[in-house]
């Protein structure tokens, strides 16, 4: 008896394993010392992933293989100038302020988390942007496995992806 395997494209509710190799860059164009490699399995429009990802992989079938770029606004955000202050000492732990360093302090049951980019006889020069604000991302993607998912699949896959989205997991 034959086997007809149908090549499924990918799109809403369907199980998609891709195999990706990550190359990062830094906010200033080079490239991070290092490539990164993963397989991920996620039920399409259920689990949300970048929207470069999501665009260019749809339609696409078993074995396609293609380049996607994933700019700093759909990862960390772009860095923002204008969240660079200059604040006072006053408050701060001392020993915790040096210079290129990431300061960290709760106040009134609150993280409060910045790079200490200068320090002044009376105030702090600090970047409040993510750490990883300005990164983007070049991903080389091949599509390992297509497949209906099932009801319960989805349906796992949708309290686990609400639960995400209130920073449960």
């Amino acid at each position: 008896m034959l086997n007809n395997v149908i090549d499924e494209p990918i799109e809403y509710g369907k199980k998609v394993t891709l195999r990706y190799k990550m190359q990062v860059f830094l906010p200033d164009g080079k490239k991070a010392d290092k490539e990164y490699e993963k397989v991920i399995d996620f039920i399409y429009g259920v689990e949300e992933q970048v929207e470069s990802l999501e665009k260019a992989i749809y339609g696409a079938k078993k074995g396609d293989r293609f380049k996607v770029h994933i700019p700093p606004h759909q990862l960390y955000g772009e860095r923002d100038k204008n969240l660079i202050r200059e604040i006072p000492k006053k408050g701060l732990i001392k020993q915790r302020v040096r210079k290129g360093q990431y300061y960290r302090q709760i106040k009134n049951g609150v993280l409060i988390s910045f790079k200490v980019l200068e320090i002044k006889p009376d105030s702090v020069l600090a970047d409040f942007n993510p750490p990883l604000a300005g990164v983007s991302a070049d991903l080389d993607v091949e599509v390992l496995d297509v497949r209906k998912a099932s009801d319960e699949e989805i349906e796992s896959a949708r309290r686990i992806e609400a639960k995400r989205k209130i920073g449960c997991e």
